[in-house]
């Protein structure tokens, strides 16, 4: 049986998801820097010191894994700042975007060869790096992030389509996380529970799409 995976997996939406897939008798592996004890309660198979902002760690990543086959891989690791005009951090704008967009990328292109026909990918984003929605400017560095992983979700399911492995391109709402100081309107575990559908319901014929978890599809 093929396994899913989950990065950024000691808490919040990424606990929750893999809690989900091991609910239903799936093999799961957590990924994370340093696990949670949630996380190591849980009983999914932890890979953890994965630092996947830099090639050492996705290497891990990919040595523990060797060659096991992953049905569902789920880019979740994410952070969150808020940059306006004029006080712009641009260490931790360039921080947001090494992990919101290019380690998604980075991981996905490492563990290529572990999946196959049929196996999935997941990139958990934000309506927030849609350039359509934007009404209210602002948080620069989170949509710039969020729009770049958008752009390279389009493209790996343009790439991938031809191996039979589609990708979909998710915003799980808004989630009381601490990400978001717990502020959300919905719950972790319903997150995790409207991802999980989209992700069932994702096939080669709607890959690349954005959707909102709840179903709707999102503008670009």
């Amino acid at each position: 049986m093929s396994s899913v995976l989950v990065t950024g997996a000691s808490r919040g939406i990424g606990l929750e998801l893999c809690k989900y897939y091991l609910a239903r008798g799936l093999r799961v592996h957590g990924v994370c820097r340093k696990a949670s004890a949630e996380l190591q309660d849980s009983g999914v198979n932890i890979i953890a010191n994965v630092d996947v902002t830099n090639a050492e760690g996705v290497a891990r990543l990919r040595d523990a894994l060797k060659d096991e086959e992953i049905g569902i891989l789920i880019n979740n690791a994410g952070v969150f700042g808020n940059h306006t005009l004029g006080e712009i951090d641009y260490a931790d704008l360039d921080h947001q975007l090494q992990v919101n967009a290019v380690a998604p990328l980075r991981v996905t292109e490492a563990l290529i060869n572990n999946l196959s026909s049929g196996s999935k990918i997941a990139l958990i984003t934000s309506r927030m790096g849609s350039i359509a929605d934007n009404t209210s400017g602002g948080y620069y560095g989170y949509r710039m992030s969020k729009a770049a992983l958008n752009a390279a979700g389009v493209s790996l399911a343009r790439d991938l389509k031809p191996r039979g492995i589609a990708v979909a391109i998710l915003h799980p709402g808004f989630v009381q996380t601490q990400m978001v100081n717990f502020s959300g309107d919905i719950s972790p575990a319903v997150a995790a529970e409207r991802l999980a559908a989209r992700i069932a319901e994702l096939n080669l014929d709607n890959s690349g799409s954005f959707w909102h978890s709840n179903g709707e599809i999102l503008p670009w």
